[in-house]
């Protein structure tokens, strides 16, 4: 993708606000107006923020970032994430993994467990986990999302509401510390609501750049998760959470 460290940090915070203005940028980076300003180009022109008056504004609280941009932000986070919860998930046990980048970088580090049955609507996670034959891997049937590589709609709902299992990963847009955890498109909030109440165990997986972001759609309280999976979290935060009874796991 080619964006650089504070290219990066811009778009994870230009996700949780309404508005941000260059002075602000130029104070925070303690770098030109100049050199905001060509940030500001590059962003705009892969479409991953609009410009306005003075600064940059998400795109949508509709609509994610597409896959491809988003696989790279904030990968150290999403690996150690993802090693964390490898080691939680035992071998010979039911899974589904569903849609998100983190989810991704879960499915490689679970590709030396044995006697795994992995269940998805993510395609590349599909992908992934489909060079390795000690892993079984179920495509639940559904509508493409071409910019996600990842299936939602009925059919897929349908294919989730079959099975019951052990450890149920999902990824999220946002979360908000009064509207829990949030996403951006309703069919994904949809899949990933049934995913919970379709799990022994349900398990979130997202970095601290998850709070605040404005996504629209509701997928679940707090209160119907059992593990989140981060990078690091604020003392409100943590209180908040084990006060709905989630487990925590930091991963640094």
């Amino acid at each position: 993708m080619g964006l650089n460290e504070r290219q990066n940090q811009i778009l994870n915070w230009v996700q949780q606000e309404d508005t941000l203005l260059v002075e602000d940028m130029v104070t925070r980076f303690g770098v030109s107006s100049q050199t905001i300003r060509k940030d500001i180009n590059q962003l705009a022109e892969r479409h991953l923020i609009r410009r306005t008056h003075g600064g940059i504004a998400p795109v949508s609280s509709t609509e994610n970032l597409p896959f491809d941009h988003r696989q790279f932000l904030n990968s150290d986070a999403k690996a150690n994430i993802a090693e964390q919860v490898a080691k939680l998930i035992p071998d010979g046990a039911s899974v589904f993994l569903g849609i998100g980048t983190t989810v991704e970088y879960v499915a490689k580090a679970l590709v030396s467990h044995h006697g795994l049955q992995v269940f998805t609507n993510n395609l590349t996670v599909a992908s992934i986990l489909g060079q390795h034959p000690g892993v079984r891997v179920r495509v639940l049937a559904g509508k493409l999302r071409h910019q996600h590589y990842d299936l939602v709609g009925e059919d897929t709902l349908s294919g989730l509401r079959q099975y019951y299992f052990d450890y149920g990963v999902l990824g999220c847009g946002g979360m908000d510390e009064a509207q829990g955890i949030l996403d951006f498109d309703p069919d994904e909030a949809a899949v990933s609501r049934v995913l919970v109440e379709q799990s022994r165990y349900s398990l979130l997986v997202a970095d601290r750049h998850k709070w605040g972001r404005k996504a629209m759609a509701r997928v679940t309280p707090f209160s119907s998760i059992d593990w989140l999976f981060s990078d690091v979290l604020t003392h409100s935060q943590t209180d908040l959470l084990t006060a709905h009874g989630v487990q925590i796991q930091l991963c640094s």
